[in-house]
């Protein structure tokens, strides 16, 4: 196991720093969730399907339910919530026409481009200042925090 880290260095800064911008991400979609009439839980479900489609792959609802860890009747509960709302669609696998998969709605993608739109061009401007070397170091970085942070 790695050091724990209690101390001062310029480690700890940059961990820290990103606690700062973790939270300051979760207000920034907590407020999309509250002017939009959703739970968080909702924008955390739309993003997984974004992420899903963006990767060219079908998300069933359990598979939603397990990635956003909620049980079958929260996960029926989200995916109503969100189809009522017009931000989902349940359709047909093209692989296996007996399998439903859900989508997002090309509205709630327009939806969430005009409200982070702005954010996101924020820090693809600042990427756009570093060079091949030091994005690759910073790509490596925040892959190794998300996947310590998935074990857990």
């Amino acid at each position: 196991m790695r050091n724990q880290g209690a101390g001062t260095g310029p480690e700890m800064e940059i961990v820290h720093l990103l606690r700062a911008v973790a939270v300051e991400l979760g207000l920034h979609s907590a407020r999309f969730a509250n002017q939009n009439g959703m739970h968080p839980t909702d924008v955390r479900a739309l993003i997984a399907l974004m992420d899903a489609a963006r990767a060219g792959e079908e998300m069933t609802a359990g598979r939603l339910g397990s990635a956003l860890g909620l049980n079958s009747a929260g996960t029926t509960a989200l995916v109503d919530r969100l189809e009522r709302a017009g931000h989902v669609r349940r359709v047909r696998s093209e692989g296996d026409r007996r399998r439903v998969v859900v989508e997002v709605d090309q509205r709630a993608v327009e939806l969430g481009q005009a409200f982070f739109g702005p954010l996101i061009g924020s820090a693809v401007d600042l990427l756009q200042g570093y060079d091949e070397r030091e994005l690759a170091a910073i790509r490596s970085f925040l892959e190794g925090v998300r996947e310590a942070a998935a074990e857990g």
